[in-house]
């Protein structure tokens, strides 16, 4: 059965290649959605970024035929702009206010009846991000759904990194012994290079091993513990014992992070980004930056120079500082900071068109990213450098983003069998017994 996919305003902001996603369909963009464009076509953000992508697609599509007959499209599907729906006659009574939203679901009520008056086999479908608007079009009777294409993860099952494996003890034991062992051996799905496994004994299990697959992906060996400690930080649990690993391993270019609030994937990175810069000398920077991107109301225009306006939002990265500098008294880092001279702590806004040779980059709250600004992030990575990514990806403040199309999810799907990145998702927070339980029962 041929459908009609009426496109809100957000799909478009979230993707605009949403147009091109609907297989052999026909899509319909309605006039109200062309004036939501137009009014955020000027904010200098991702948001603003798309929106401008719409109009410069639509643009292109004009040149083959006007957009409000019909544009036929290499899948199949035709694209309209729809702008003969203006009346809100039928609305009125169930909907008395002319909102962006009423319209759209006005739209969609026009057309529905439209197609059964004049008796054709399709369906009408309006497409939104917004849950009340798919709502509001269930109530009216009209058919509703999200956009799914977009998403990463079709379930919750984001890669953890590292896999439990219950093995016979005569495994565990030639693993101890011969400090490596054939994948093949073990049960379970196909295991990728850098990952990790926890190997227990199936007739004990407090019986266990720790091991790492290789480059190759073939074999499994050990890993060797050549710190207690990382600048005053150490492990307290396996999970941490990972993340330190793949942070100091420089092999990897591309480190990623998950886990709820207080696991310790800032302060663990920074950590290691501190050792690896200051002490090992691996690295000519570190470079600390997260999104800005604020939680609740925004506090608006901030006063001061850049530095003094970026203080709030990179106010969790200082609290790390004096925490791994042991600096008790206020302003005791930012007198530190100009003296080491090798880090950096700067806003992403910042980033677009640099070239970051030879340094260690760490991003916090990775979640808050789009695809599209991760793609940028990445392909600023120059010769020499490593980059970690790290979030919590349920906990993001981003208007058009969800567990299933961020970012850093985005990433962590994307890279998980190549040999130059390594992932671990960080499970047992270790900030306070509270923020453990804020965190599993919130």
């Amino acid at each position: 059965m041929k459908k009609i996919y009426v496109l809100d305003t957000n799909v478009l902001l979230q993707d605009p290649r949403a147009l091109f996603a609907f297989e052999e369909n026909d899509v319909l963009v309605p006039a109200i959605v062309l004036q939501e464009l137009d009014t955020k076509k000027k904010y200098m953000n991702e948001i603003g970024r798309n929106a401008r992508e719409v109009a410069r697609i639509l643009d292109q599509l004009r040149g083959l035929k006007p957009l409000h007959q019909g544009v036929p499209l290499e899948n199949g599907g035709q694209l309209r702009v729809e702008l003969n729906h203006l009346s809100y006659e039928k609305m009125k009574e169930t909907l008395p206010e002319a909102t962006s939203d009423n319209r759209l679901l006005a739209l969609t009520l026009n057309l529905e009846e439209e197609r059964k008056e004049a008796g054709r086999d399709e369906q009408v479908i309006l497409v939104s991000k917004d849950a009340l608007v798919r709502i509001k079009a269930e109530a009216l009777g009209l058919k509703a759904e999200d956009f799914l294409s977009d998403r990463v993860l079709v379930d919750d099952d984001l890669y953890k990194g590292y896999t439990v494996a219950y093995v016979e003890p005569a495994l565990l034991e030639c693993f101890y012994q011969d400090k490596n062992i054939p994948v093949t051996d073990l049960p379970g799905s196909p295991l990728y290079p850098f990952s990790f496994v926890i190997l227990k004994n199936e007739l004990q299990p407090s019986i266990s091993g720790l091991g790492r697959v290789d480059e190759s992906g073939e074999m499994l060996r050990p890993i060797t513990h050549d710190r207690e400690s990382v600048w005053g930080v150490k492990p307290r649990n396996v999970q941490q014992k990972m993340a330190i690993n793949i942070l100091l391993d420089p092999r990897l270019s591309l480190v990623t992070l998950t886990g709820k609030a207080g696991t310790g994937k800032t302060l663990l990175s920074m950590a290691a980004g501190l050792l690896q810069t200051e002490d090992l000398k691996l690295y000519k920077k570190l470079l600390i930056s997260r999104p800005v991107v604020p939680m609740g109301k925004d506090i608006g225009y901030l006063p001061g120079e850049k530095d003094e306006k970026l203080r709030p939002w990179m106010q969790p990265i200082f609290d790390n500082l004096e925490f791994l500098f042991n600096a008790n008294k206020p302003g005791e880092v930012e007198n530190i900071l100009p003296g080491l001279g090798s880090i950096q702590v700067e806003a992403l806004t910042y980033i677009r068109g640099r070239s970051l040779p030879g340094q260690l980059i760490i991003v916090d709250e990775a979640q808050n990213l789009t695809k599209h600004e991760v793609k940028t992030i990445l392909t600023r990575v120059g010769d020499r450098t490593k980059i970690v990514l790290m979030g919590d990806t349920e906990q993001i403040d981003h208007p058009y983003l969800d567990a299933y199309n961020n970012g850093l999810a985005y990433a962590v799907e994307r890279f998980k069998d190549q040999a130059l990145s390594g992932h671990v998702s960080l499970q047992k927070g270790e900030r306070s017994t509270l923020a453990q339980l804020a965190a599993d029962l919130l």
